[in-house]
């Protein structure tokens, strides 16, 4: 992949109120070089992350991200991304990026929603491709992909050291302070 190659990390944070959830987004080029940063903010048990992780695409106008990577698919207390529908939005390949394995959400959703909340989680969840494992220095990560044939290929080259893609640290940074700042 070549150095400037732009990824956007998308990354939210819910330390603050309890209410709502700071989300940060970073661009980050493969050679590690922080280009840019932009937030939203989205409900903790909302039914809009979707929404925030585009504007924080939208709000930087770049074109030249070529990337949107996110941490997760269901920060801020189940506030699940609809991760085909940023593909749609923003009209870049989208990866979500989990950092350990899990059953999954089914059951936890299941037992902490009715009604139309659950069903509403539960038709974005299940509606999500699958998770396939890559393993990027020495860790395993899992990756959910959209409009991207080749996502293991790009978590490792913008994964320098550990097991955490630089967009994502750097937006997990924003996220926390800008949380901190709110």
């Amino acid at each position: 992949m070549k150095r400037g190659t732009r990824a956007l990390g998308v990354a939210v944070s819910n330390r603050g109120d309890g209410g709502h959830a700071t989300v940060g987004g970073a661009v980050v080029r493969a050679s590690r070089v922080v280009d840019g940063v932009s937030f939203s903010a989205c409900t903790v048990g909302g039914l809009d992350s979707t929404a925030a992780v585009s504007r924080c695409y939208e709000r930087l106008n770049r074109e030249d991200v070529q990337y949107v990577l996110l941490a997760g698919i269901a920060p801020a207390w189940f506030n699940v991304i609809d991760v085909r529908a940023v593909h749609e939005r923003v009209d870049r390949p989208v990866l979500a990026v989990s950092f350990e394995e899990s059953p999954g959400l089914g059951e936890p959703i299941n037992r902490e929603f009715t009604g139309r909340e659950r069903d509403a989680r539960l038709a974005v969840y299940e509606s999500l491709p699958e998770r396939t494992p890559v393993t990027v220095n020495d860790h395993r990560v899992f990756v959910r992909s959209v409009g991207c044939d080749r996502a293991a290929a790009v978590v490792r080259a913008f994964t320098p050291a550990g097991g955490r893609p630089e967009p994502l640290r750097v937006a997990r940074l924003a996220a926390r302070a800008g949380d901190d700042y709110a």
